[in-house]
């Protein structure tokens, strides 16, 4: 089995190892620590997830500030700087001339062949940092600038602005991708996972219940089925998609039912993660933690379903038909009230 290891802090031990690499449960330990039993707590008692993402970066100065105008609602929303000053419309473009994007050195790849044009490098980074409702919008921006200035403050030109009228209360964060060093940012899996530890403890610190878990551990498979859309308009692909939603509806249609062979591979990862779970709560009993080797029972037994990616497209298909058959119900019996009204 694969390594599994998570840390509650940057600045901790190693703690609790529920961060599963090989996609299994979390594994027993002889004795938890206070920081592991806080961390398993949070998780089966479901305290609310943070989410640091990715979501692309500017390959041009144009594109840079096109996200610049972007998170700044075109000039509704001031930008926030990272020497702390606040930028409107008129002073985004020469705040942009500062980061001096047009003479980073080494802009473009060189490839090995001479049948392909050079791939232009990444000038930002577009990082968006998030807590779900109701969480302070204020608590999340001023996590959010403590862990700008840690990560990058030394390093790198960064900017960010709160964005507040969507489900979730989140800052957009711009970042310069070659540092003041000259060395260029690169961001991977460790470092995401790191950057989640971090935010929840940064919002912890602001008094707001937040925790990091990978969503294996919490019993919930990734859902792919609206970045696939959205993928698929920006690429045009929706033909692609087309074709597995027509194939999941003719499925439905002759057989009432599924058949995805990725099911078992999916069952036999929630089960190693139940597994787990229960291998925990047998340790909190023998420490003397029955309350929340309970509590971790429960959340074992009460996982939510695994589905496919190909199961979740049935899903949102019946959603869909049973809505449309909803809405025609409901227009003939408006049709049929107007006709008795008529006839009265």
């Amino acid at each position: 089995m694969s390594k599994v290891g998570v840390r509650v802090s940057r600045h901790a031990d190693p703690l609790l190892e529920i961060l599963s690499h090989g996609r299994a449960g979390p594994q027993r330990r002889d004795r938890f620590t206070p920081g592991q039993i806080a961390q398993i707590a949070r998780t089966v008692r479901r305290a609310p997830e943070v989410m640091v993402k990715v979501t692309g970066g500017g390959r041009s100065t144009g594109a840079v500030a096109a996200h610049f105008s972007y998170i700044s609602g075109k000039g509704r929303i001031d930008i926030e700087t990272d020497e702390g000053q606040r930028i409107d419309k008129e002073g985004q473009k020469e705040y942009l001339k500062g980061w001096h994007l047009e003479l980073t050195p080494g802009q473009y790849r060189k490839r090995s062949d001479a049948q392909h044009a050079p791939r232009a490098l990444k000038l930002a980074h577009n990082i968006v940092l998030s807590m779900p409702r109701p969480t302070p919008p204020d608590k999340v921006l001023a996590a959010a600038r403590v862990f700008a200035r840690e990560h990058f403050g030394a390093k790198h030109q960064y900017a960010m602005a709160l964005h507040t009228h969507q489900e979730h209360p989140h800052v957009h964060l711009v970042v310069k991708a070659e540092g003041r060093d000259g060395l260029r940012l690169h961001i991977d899996k460790a470092m995401l996972r790191e950057w989640r530890e971090h935010f929840a403890e940064l919002m912890r610190a602001q008094g707001v219940p937040a925790n990091a878990t990978p969503r294996v551990v919490r019993g919930r498979t990734k859902s792919r089925l609206k970045e696939a859309s959205y993928q698929a308009m920006r690429r045009g692909r929706y033909d692609r998609l087309r074709t597995k939603l027509y194939d999941v509806a003719r499925e439905l249609n002759s057989t009432k039912t599924i058949h995805d062979p990725a099911r078992a591979k999916l069952l036999a990862t929630r089960q190693a993660v139940i597994d787990g779970w229960i291998k925990v709560a047998a340790a909190l009993d023998a420490q003397g933690e029955i309350v929340l080797a309970g509590d971790v029972r429960y959340f074992a037994k009460h996982l939510p379903p695994v589905l496919t990616d190909r199961e979740q497209l049935a899903a949102e298909f019946i959603r869909f038909t049973n809505r449309e058959r909803s809405e025609r119900t409901r227009g003939d019996d408006r049709v049929r009230d107007r006709t008795m009204e008529r006839t009265r």
